[in-house]
């Protein structure tokens, strides 16, 4: 291990040491039981959530997750003084709807090598988008995302 990824390992815990603190405040305030675990996923810090129900704390398609996500890395910002690219997963909320993700896009790269043609599919968020995009690219083709945000989306093309 280099000194630089060594580095980057100390900062990637350091921030995800101040999410998880920012994190138990806010589990604090909304009288809710849950576990903390923080890692190091990638280049990423990543706080996973645990407990009985924190099902409102996902919500519909999880949006108060990715609220919740969003001020966690404001509040690890202010601490660090460095933008942070922090993920929050909440009772496995975006762990399973990873694996959705990578299998939509395999079945997306399917129609496309049966038919020849480019396949779009729904809006997603940026992080929703790269899960798609490395399957794709795993799976030997090409994507590529269009529109503009919030309906930005990714188109499976042909090889």
């Amino acid at each position: 291990m280099t000194e630089n990824s060594s580095e980057l390992i100390a900062q990637l815990e350091k921030e995800g040491d101040i999410a998880a603190d920012y994190l138990e405040g806010l589990l604090d305030i909304a009288d809710l039981d849950g576990d903390l675990v923080v890692d190091v996923e990638g280049e990423r810090a990543l706080v996973s959530i645990t407990g009985a129900d924190l099902s409102n704390l996902v919500g519909q398609e999880g949006q108060v997750l990715n609220a919740i996500q969003d001020l966690t890395r404001l509040a690890v910002t202010r601490e660090t003084g460095e933008r942070s690219r922090l993920m929050i997963d909440i009772s496995g909320y975006r762990a399973a709807r990873k694996v959705a993700l990578a299998e939509l896009g395999l079945e997306a790269c399917e129609r496309v090598k049966k038919t020849g043609e480019a396949v779009a599919l729904e809006a997603m968020n940026p992080f929703e988008r790269k899960v798609v995009h490395d399957a794709v690219g795993e799976a030997g083709l090409k994507s590529e995302s269009e529109g503009e945000e919030p309906n930005r989306y990714v188109v499976v093309l042909p090889a």
